[in-house]
């Protein structure tokens, strides 16, 4: 479910301003600043099955050095540019329901994030 920041902060699905339901649905984003997302099953938002896409503008590119006195596998070069905006983003579920997989994936990252606390 699309939702709003508030509706984001505090779980609430009651009035979404989208869901996904057919299993082949497809999302494009296409202006930048936060969109939210949460998982409308009963319990799973406040297990943490929510997830806050932020779109950067054009200009704005990753950093290209590393923070002091950390180590970064990856950097991209200064010469990247950031994806555009106007292009979208899209995200298609090929089977079963966008919710359910949207919900899946983030149960995965919530148990693979909390190994590290």
């Amino acid at each position: 479910m699309r939702v709003t920041h508030p509706m984001y902060k505090a779980c609430n699905a009651s009035a979404p301003l989208a869901t996904y339901t057919t299993g082949n649905d497809t999302i494009n984003i296409t202006t930048k600043g936060h969109h939210y997302f949460i998982c409308g099953a009963p319990g799973h938002c406040q297990a943490g099955q929510k997830v806050d896409i932020n779109v950067l503008r054009t200009s704005e590119t990753a950093p290209t050095t590393a923070p002091e006195g950390s180590t970064a596998a990856s950097v991209p070069s200064a010469g990247s540019p950031a994806p555009s905006p106007s292009s979208g983003i899209s995200l298609r579920a090929s089977k079963g329901s966008l919710i359910t997989k949207l919900c899946l994936a983030m149960a995965g990252f919530a148990v693979f994030v909390s190994g590290f606390y």
